[in-house]
């Protein structure tokens, strides 16, 4: 080989040692960079000089140095696929956590205190409102207390539940906000698989593009589940909850129907929608017949990490919020149209955190308001046999006066069903307790009301919901109930915990491949550089050689 193509040798190490400083640079330069990999520079041998092809012996071959292949990223698709379940399945159980703190911190059963409680069963609560009735039923004072913890106790209660429902009004807005995102990364993505292939059908290749893809994909599983494949050309195709969201140049774009009574959001796919309706602008009209069949979720399959159910904060958060608000009737499998329907109750209201919490807090209330409301007709239909003439806890039109009532909306058309948001107390009593005199028309106490009000407090026979068999009392039911939601909100965090741990060990795994070592890249920095400097003190001595044979021979 002569010494002139030896210089080729020295300048194909040069190149390729330039190349793998830069690349070193570059990952040094990003390494807090979002969502940046770890990219490497790959050497091959370039082509051989054969000198001679005797079969009978090795061929003579002289070497042409480097070559510089690709720089390529470090990934490993397997772990990315596992990274990207566990993530979103952390992210499902980090809303259901978060959901049942936030129901514990609305009840009160946080560091704020216990206020519900106190309302009912605390010192200046109902229940000791009718212990002290019930020692001087014929006492002003006692009256007016009895009346005023009533008032005390639907207020609360109104604001427990109506607390409940902003929340679920605050996740229906997360909703919009996360199908909103995953539409966003979809058109990214598509754009992306654009760019890839145009940039990767010449030499170049397109990491840096390639790195916001793949971070738009451990974003997208997060808030769903997610299947994805690369094609030769460099397109991926996305599903996501086992339906195509981007496949080719086609975005499948997920659409929001609005419920126009409670304002919820359900998410459908815009092109399994079927529409009949058109508004002027040749738009279409989307009612709830429309989208069936095409809804994102099925909420009433079993939740379940054997079947990955289980993943993703968006089907967590409907999950959570419901689909509209629920009321003690559900609890007797009564729909939220009025109707029985067989098992409506384990389909539509038992995993929900929210709703049922409320539907369960409601029958709290109903049975208390519709007790005490029992009781006093009873009462003035026991004077009314007793003596038909008798005025006993009746009004001016001779109904017995009823504590509870249904609230008037403005437009007068009177409530149907006793639930904690139309209940009220009557102002007529509010104004004057002493109505209540619970004096018989022989002037003695009525001692017989009395017991049934205590009684109604402590007789156990009232159940949570249809799945609980251990019947309780009113002081009880409320404690079961906040029991309830801490056990509930303790296995949730035991799972969410393992999952963290699950999660940051394929994270770590992960970032063991992709992510950036300053150590590792300052030693190949010190490596690339020493091969630079060999191979420019190699071109030196051919040069000196070559010089020294110039100037030998030109003598």
């Amino acid at each position: 080989m002569s010494l002139m193509s030896s210089l080729y040798i020295g300048v194909s190490g040069l190149r390729t040692s330039d190349n793998a400083l830069n690349t070193t640079a570059h990952n040094m330069s990003n390494m807090d960079t979002q969502g940046y990999t770890r990219q490497q520079v790959q050497q091959g041998t370039r082509n051989y000089i054969t000198h001679s092809k005797d079969t009978r012996r090795n061929w003579i071959q002289t070497g042409l140095g480097v070559n510089y292949t690709r720089t390529r990223q470090e990934r490993d698709a397997i772990l990315d696929r596992n990274y990207r379940r566990e993530s979103g399945r952390r992210s499902f159980y980090d809303i259901s956590a978060a959901t049942l703190e936030e129901i514990e911190y609305i009840l009160g059963e946080s560091n704020e205190g216990h206020e519900f409680s106190e309302a009912l069963s605390g010192e200046q609560g109902l229940w000791t409102a009718v212990q002290e009735l019930a020692k001087n039923p014929t006492l002003s004072v006692n009256q007016n207390l009895f009346v005023t913890k009533s008032y005390e106790f639907i207020v609360k209660a109104q604001k427990v539940y109506n607390s409940l429902c902003e929340y679920q009004d605050n996740m229906n807005k997360t909703v919009k906000t996360d199908v909103n995102k995953i539409n966003s990364y979809a058109q990214e993505i598509e754009a992306l698989n654009r760019a890839i292939v145009r940039v990767e059908g010449g030499p170049e290749h397109a990491n840096d593009l390639r790195d916001r893809r793949n971070y738009l994909l451990d974003e997208l599983g997060k808030i769903g589940n997610i299947s994805y494949s690369e094609d030769m050309s460099g397109y991926v195709s996305v599903r996501f909850e086992q339906v195509d969201l981007v496949k080719g140049s086609l975005v499948n774009e997920m659409c929001l129907y609005e419920d126009p009574k409670t304002g919820f959001y359900t998410p459908y796919w815009k092109m399994l929608a079927k529409y009949d309706k058109f508004d002027k602008n040749g738009n279409p009209i989307v009612s709830k017949e429309n989208i069936e069949g095409a809804e994102v979720y099925d909420l009433t399959q079993k939740i379940s990490s054997e079947f990955n159910t289980d993943i993703g904060s968006l089907k967590s958060t409907l999950l959570a919020r419901g689909d509209h608000r629920a009321t003690h009737g559900e609890l007797d499998n009564i729909n939220s149209d009025g109707v029985y329907e067989e098992n409506w109750y384990n389909v539509h209201v038992e995993q929900s955190i929210v709703m049922n919490t409320q539907a369960q807090f409601d029958r709290l209330i109903n049975i208390i308001a519709t007790k005490i409301n029992s009781i006093l007709a009873d009462a003035a239909d026991r004077a009314t046999q007793l003596n038909p003439d008798s005025d006993y806890l009746r009004d001016e039109n001779g109904d017995p006066y009823q504590l509870f009532q249904l609230m008037v909306p403005e437009d007068g058309t009177p409530e149907t069903g006793w639930t904690v948001r139309n209940i009220i107390i009557n102002s007529e009593l509010r104004q004057n307790p002493s109505l209540l005199t619970f004096r018989l028309d022989e002037h003695s106490e009525d001692n017989e009301t009395m017991e049934a009000l205590k009684k109604a407090f402590e007789e156990a026979v009232y159940t949570l919901n249809p799945n609980v068999k251990t019947p309780v009392c009113f002081k009880d039911y409320y404690k079961n109930l906040v029991s309830q939601i801490a056990n509930t909100g303790s296995v949730f965090r035991a799972v969410q915990d393992n999952q963290n741990v699950a999660t940051d060990a394929l994270l770590y795994a992960r970032e063991q491949i992709v992510g950036v070592s300053s150590d590792e890249e300052l030693t190949n920095m010190i490596m690339y550089q020493n091969a630079y400097n060999a191979s420019s003190r190699y071109i030196n001595v051919i040069s000196e050689m070559l010089d020294h044979l110039l100037s030998t021979l030109g003598r």
